[in-house]
């Protein structure tokens, strides 16, 4: 008796095949949307966009989250009445249907490395930042029940995360190896947001300063206009 045949993987569908962006809902001065945005800017690629103010709160209007599912921006609508949230999930799809410059690993390894490296910055250093902006920025108190305490106790997390930053950026050019990739845009712009919440590198922190400084220069991780 032999054993059954594996069945073949299907191919992955042609760049051409997909369906194409239509519009993107986002607050281009919010943290996660500039991911994407600057993912889109070192592309070459422009997107329609909506823009809304987060203090309206009209990504929980009930047909926003009909429609997405969610409230969380960026939000994305294709060709093909189908939509993605979540920023990784979105810069994934644009990478697809523009694969070069290459931001998310040319092989298996690169892009196993850069998913660590995009992990261990959002767990380590984007999550107790945002808990410490979250509970003690005035601008939230509409939107948080603030709980003062919960800050206080990811600050020690959080300087941990920047240490942490600090001396992968010492023996690294940038955060996940010799080239810029989307973990130097997850980082970026979690460190640039920090200054929000008056959270920022110490002058011990050489490396990171010296990678901010040479990110900011870059035209995509300009900061965007308000207003």
């Amino acid at each position: 008796m032999t054993d059954a045949p594996t069945p073949a993987t299907p191919a992955s569908a042609p760049a051409s095949a997909l369906p194409r962006p239509v519009r993107m809902i986002t607050c281009s001065t919010a943290p996660n949307p500039r991911r994407v945005d600057i993912f889109l800017a070192e592309k070459g690629v422009d997107v329609p966009r909506t823009e809304i103010e987060l203090a309206t709160r009209a990504h929980y209007a009930p047909e926003h989250l009909a429609r997405f599912g969610t409230h969380h921006l960026p939000a994305l609508e294709l060709t093909d009445g189908e939509t993605l949230t979540e920023t990784l999930a979105i810069c994934r799809y644009f990478e697809a249907l523009h694969p070069e410059p290459n931001l998310m690993g040319r092989d298996g390894f690169e892009a196993a490395k850069i998913e660590q490296w995009v992990r261990r910055t959002e767990m380590l250093v984007a999550m107790p930042l945002f808990y410490v902006f979250r509970h003690t920025h005035p601008a939230m108190a509409t939107l948080e029940a603030q709980v003062p305490a919960l800050a206080e106790a990811h600050r020690p997390r959080l300087a941990d995360g920047l240490d942490l930053l600090n001396r992968r950026l010492t023996a690294s050019a940038y955060i996940a190896g010799d080239r810029f990739t989307i973990a130097d845009i997850v980082a970026y712009t979690t460190l640039d947001f920090a200054k929000v919440a008056k959270v920022r590198p110490d002058d011990s922190h050489t490396g990171t300063l010296r990678w901010m400084a040479e990110l900011a220069a870059r035209p995509s991780c300009a900061r965007p206009k308000r207003g």
